[in-house]
């Protein structure tokens, strides 16, 4: 193609996850949040892009905001009403979105991470919205937003938040064998979610003063799990354009080596073979 009759060629600028093709182990730990499997250069990862950016960054945009809501910082609150769509867009849709192409480049546990944590932001935001009418249930009149003020829908509630806090402790068990910036991440999740169903509890019990405290705690420990998440979304970033700066992120695959690792090191070491 020519540009303005100059002569001068547009030349195709090829990302970096297109370019390391096969990637260093080093390379894949920073694009992807899962550990690099033996069979990791597939062609589709030389057709598609990367997809976990789009899902960091749709966390991010919903999560980083809802920290600061939780706090009550410069006045926020009305739980995020007045950003209902950047929840079910940005931290609903995008994720899904996302953890689609996960799935189709071969990335289980990221897909099965942001399929979890983009559903959970599109029931914040529906949550919230008078169509879904969660309360009705709740409220003899059938109002469904008096009825979200009653002890047994934030009972309710709070049961939801401490399955979210077990399945996230489940996940970070198994991001051990990812990276310290992912791991450090869930385990401040883990307790963002223990805290919220606390404060949920101590709503239908009535302790609304306790409650209170426990839900700026939540957004505490939520805004402290987002700085690892932005340092993972900076480094994919720079990568992506083979930025001339490394930025690490704790990888920690080599330092907890998987079953197949430990299977082929038991075969060549009674095969003699050095590794």
């Amino acid at each position: 193609m020519i540009a303005g009759g100059s002569g001068e060629t547009l030349n195709r600028m090829k990302t970096t996850e297109s370019v390391f093709l096969p990637i260093s182990r080093e390379t894949f730990e920073k694009l992807y949040l899962s550990p690099k499997p033996p069979s990791v250069e597939g062609s589709l990862r030389k057709k598609l892009g990367n997809p976990t950016p789009i899902c960091l960054m749709g966390f991010l945009l919903a999560a980083t905001p809802n920290s600061c809501i939780l706090m009550g910082w410069r006045g926020a609150g009305g739980n995020g009403g007045a950003i209902l769509p950047v929840y079910i867009f940005f931290g609903g849709v995008v994720q899904l979105i996302g953890g689609i192409g996960e799935w189709v480049i071969g990335n289980t546990f990221s897909c099965a991470l942001f399929f979890t944590y983009g559903t959970f932001w599109l029931v914040q935001g529906t949550t919230q919205m008078p169509f879904f009418a969660t309360g009705t249930n709740y409220s003899p009149t059938g109002n469904s937003l008096e009825g979200q003020q009653t002890a047994s829908y934030a009972a309710t509630t709070a049961f939801y938040y401490v399955c979210l806090a077990l399945l996230t402790f489940f996940y970070l068990i198994c991001s051990i064998r990812t990276n310290l910036c992912l791991f450090s991440a869930l385990f401040l999740l883990v307790i963002t979610f223990g805290l919220t169903a606390g404060s949920f509890f101590q709503l239908a019990n009535g302790a609304e003063e306790l409650a209170a405290k426990l839900q700026v705690a939540a957004g505490a420990f939520n805004f402290a799990l987002c700085m690892p998440i932005w340092h993972i979304f900076l480094t994919q970033i720079l990568e992506a354009v083979d930025f001339p700066v490394r930025v690490p992120v704790g990888d920690l695959s080599s330092v907890v080596p998987g079953r197949s690792q430990k299977i082929r090191a038991k075969a060549k070491a009674a095969n003699g073979e050095v590794s």
